[in-house]
């Protein structure tokens, strides 16, 4: 089918027009300058033939969402809405590059800037969640880049509140990036059907393709929406891919909804976990917190990142350290110990004692001092150990049920305290970092599936469980 024609850009007071930007099922983008203050700017502009009192609605929807949400450092910025002369809603927004949709499809994305790239992201979409809103539109396309190269989500045109949300709703679909929930009208949105397309995503950057889009074959709407149905994707067939991230982004687009990870926040610690095991600087959370007037920027900083994982390769070279040796440590004792004696201002003044002497006291307090130090310091690394291995809970009596296509392991509670996490490991790779005492594996017939869960704090790990093996039955 013929792509359209753009629509005649309207006439905006204080912008002039530059040029076309791109066209879209309902709306045009177009290249304007700002007279004052002076700047380039997009503007997104309804089409005539579909405006009607639903369009607006959802036009002024998008307005007030984007509006509310794009002080966030990645979420698109809007600078003002309004209506034209000829009647057309419009909105005028922060000027980005859509290069990112292009970029994943002719090259391989560094893994790391994949991971960065998806945690901002990442922040965007679960601030959105905690102000109510879905998204419900994510996928590549939707990500662009400001002119220093910061992701901003972009697009909320098909948004919905999570508590006004209704399941006879209609609602547009990007069908590669969508779950089956979705696609099989089970729902108009959720919060897992976001983990599903954010998984998606990710995969899709890594992959340079959708995750059910076969390259040599049929990719018709109907084929994909089958595929999807299945939720099996193919590997993303890259060897730098830790497969813990390969894990992760299959266990977000598993079938069923409650096996993927509870939230957006859940899996961003999981990208987080695994930029610690690649060695890479960690990327912080992007949200803003009830706790921010409790402690300083960099005490909130700080708790966004998760702490590298025993055994991370590639881990950055520690800050150089000053010197502790005893020289360097006591040098200005001694020098103060052996300064010039003031004058004596009496005749019947204690003469002082031997030079010698003096240096022998000196020498046996520094050697006092470092005994004191030593002692310590010893006892110090003794009580660190011991309090960081006590106290750490073993997770035992797993349990495990098989249902259709996956095996559901469980485990009571061994006594978490606040900030302790669960470790997955799945077949001797670890594969999650969760709070629930709870995971989904989806398997196929024949699979022998063993799990095992450590507890850990503070980003120190505690024993580890006992290994649950299931052998799934053939059908």
């Amino acid at each position: 089918m013929a792509r359209r024609l753009p629509s005649q850009p309207p006439v905006l007071p204080g912008f002039s027009y530059v040029h076309i930007l791109g066209s879209g099922g309902f709306a045009d983008v177009f290249l304007y300058e700002q007279n004052m203050p002076r700047r380039q700017v997009a503007v997104k502009v309804m089409l005539s033939e579909v405006v009607n009192d639903q369009v607006r609605q959802m036009f002024q929807a998008e307005a007030n969402l984007m509006a509310q949400l794009s002080a966030h450092p990645s979420i698109l910025t809007v600078y003002e809405a309004s209506v034209s002369a000829d009647g057309r809603p419009y909105l005028v927004m922060e000027l980005c590059s859509s290069s990112l949709s292009d970029r994943y499809r002719r090259e391989r994305i560094p893994v790391p800037e994949v991971l960065r790239i998806a945690i901002k992201i990442g922040s965007a979409i679960e601030t959105a969640h905690r102000a109510g809103v879905l998204h419900r539109d994510i996928k590549p396309s939707n990500i662009l880049l400001t002119a220093y190269g910061h992701p901003v989500l972009s697009d909320f045109g098909i948004a919905a509140t999570l508590t006004t949300q209704r399941e006879e709703d209609s609602v547009g679909l990007s069908i590669p990036w969508s779950a089956p929930e979705v696609l099989l009208d089970e729902t108009p949105g959720s919060i897992a059907s976001e983990v599903w397309a954010f998984a998606a995503t990710i995969y899709s950057l890594l992959a340079g393709r959708s995750p059910f889009e076969d390259p040599g074959g049929s990719n018709s709407s109907s084929d994909l929406m089958s595929r999807i149905a299945r939720a099996k994707p193919q590997p993303i067939g890259r060897s730098d891919v830790p497969a813990s991230l390969e894990a992760l982004l299959k266990r977000g687009m598993s079938r069923r909804p409650e096996a993927r990870p509870a939230s957006i926040i859940e899996f961003i610690r999981e990208l987080q976990t695994i930029e610690a095991e690649l060695g890479v600087s960690q990327t912080p959370l992007e949200i803003a917190m009830d706790e921010w007037a409790l402690g300083t920027v960099a005490d909130l900083e700080d708790r966004t990142r998760l702490r590298p994982l025993p055994g991370a390769r590639n881990s950055p070279s520690p800050r150089r350290r000053r010197r502790r040796d005893g020289a360097g440590e006591y040098a200005g004792i001694g020098t103060v110990r052996e300064a010039t004696p003031a004058p004596r201002r009496f005749s019947h003044s204690r003469p002082s004692p031997p030079q010698g002497g003096v240096q022998a006291v000196t020498w046996l307090l520094i050697a006092s001092a470092v005994l004191v130090i030593g002692l310590g310091a010893t006892a110090l690394v003794v009580l660190w150990r011991a309090s960081a291995d006590e106290g750490i809970p073993v997770v035992t009596d797993i349990s495990a049920t098989q249902q259709d296509g996956s095996v559901e392991f469980s485990w009571p509670d061994p006594g978490l305290a606040e900030g302790d996490l669960y470790e997955i490991e799945v077949g001797g790779i670890r594969t999650a970092t969760q709070s629930q005492p709870r995971f989904v594996v989806d398997t196929t017939p024949g699979d022998t599936v063993c799990l095992a869960v450590t507890v850990t704090r503070q980003g120190k790990p505690g024993e580890q469980s006992a290994e649950k093996c299931v052998d799934v039955a053939d059908e």
